[in-house]
C-alpha cells in the first residue's frame, strides 16, 4: 500500500513500517536530513512521476511503501480501554464517506482519547491512503474496526454496559447536560443527513451542539471534537 504525505511518511518510518521510500526531487534539505537521520533509505525521483504514482499533487514530496492496512477485531478498542485502566470511550460512525472527514474524525478520536473507531462495512470511506494522510499518521495508534450492520453493533455493546449517546441536532437536550461517567459510544452521522433513522432509535441519549443564530451543522470531525472535549471534561469532573 502507498502512503503519502510528510507526517503519514515520516510516522510509519518511526514505528518501522516502511517497505520503500521515495522523495521528488527538489524537497528541502532538513526533510532529507531528517530521513538520514531515521536510517531510511530512498530514492529521489521527479515530481512528475510521483505524480503519477499516486494519482495527485497533494503528496509533500513524499511517498513511501508501507503493509496493507487492516481493521482491528471488534475487541481492541475495550483491551485498549482496560490496559489504560480507562471506561471504554468508543467512536461509532453512521454514514461517513468522504475519507478526509474519517482521516480527521481518526485524528480527533486518538487525540482526544477515545479508545476505538467502528464503522460500517456498506457505507463507509475505506481505509486508503487519503484515509491516513488526513489522520496524520495516527490511524495505525488507534483501533479502527468494521462491522457489518452498526444498529445491530450498537445493540451488541449496550448488552455490554456501554451507553450510547447519538450527536443529534434534532433534539432539544445539550452536550453538556449529558452524563459522561460510564462506558460510552459517541454516533456520528454523515454531514447534513446525520444518523439513520434506525440508528438513532439505538441510543440512549440523543444531544446538540449549541450553535450560533443561522448555522445549520458542523463538519463531522468538528463536531466529534467538541463532543469528545465534552467527554473528558465531564470524567474529569467525576
Amino acid at each position: 500500500m502507498l502512503i503519502y504525505g510528510r507526517n503519514p511518511v515520516l510516522e510509519a518510518i518511526r514505528e518501522g513500517q516502511v517497505e520503500q521510500v521515495w522523495v521528488a526531487r527538489g524537497v528541502e534539505n532538513w526533510l532529507l536530513k531528517e530521513l538520514d537521520r531515521l536510517g531510511a533509505p530512498y530514492r529521489l525521483v521527479p515530481r512528475i512521476e510521483m505524480d503519477q504514482m499516486v494519482k495527485t499533487t497533494q503528496h509533500q514530496g513524499l511517498v513511501a511503501e508501507i503493509e496493507e492496512a487492516a481493521y482491528a477485531d471488534p475487541e481492541a478498542p475495550f483491551r485498549l480501554a482496560q490496559k489504560r485502566g480507562e471506561q471504554v470511550l468508543l467512536v461509532v460512525l453512521d454514514g461517513v464517506t468522504d475519507p478526509r472527514n474519517y482521516g480527521a474524525i481518526i485524528r480527533s478520536a486518538f487525540a482526544l482519547g477515545a479508545h476505538g473507531v467502528v464503522s460500517e462495512e456498506r457505507r463507509s470511506a475505506p481505509l486508503s491512503a487519503l484515509v491516513l494522510k488526513a489522520s496524520a499518521g495516527t490511524a495505525r495508534k488507534i483501533p479502527l474496526v468494521q462491522v457489518k450492520n452498526i444498529a445491530r453493533y450498537l445493540e451488541q455493546i449496550k448488552q455490554q454496559g456501554v451507553w450510547v449517546y447519538g450527536a443529534s441536532g434534532k433534539t432539544t437536550k445539550t452536550v453538556d447536560q449529558l452524563d459522561y461517567q460510564r462506558p460510552l459510544a459517541v454516533v456520528i452521522g454523515a454531514e447534513g443527513e446525520g444518523m439513520r433513522r434506525l440508528v438513532a432509535e439505538h441510543c440512549d441519549e440523543l444531544a446538540r451542539i449549541p450553535l450560533a443564530a443561522g448555522a445549520e451543522s458542523l463538519n463531522a470531525a468538528v463536531a466529534l471534537g467538541v463532543v469528545l472535549y465534552q467527554v473528558g471534561l465531564g470524567r474529569r469532573k467525576g
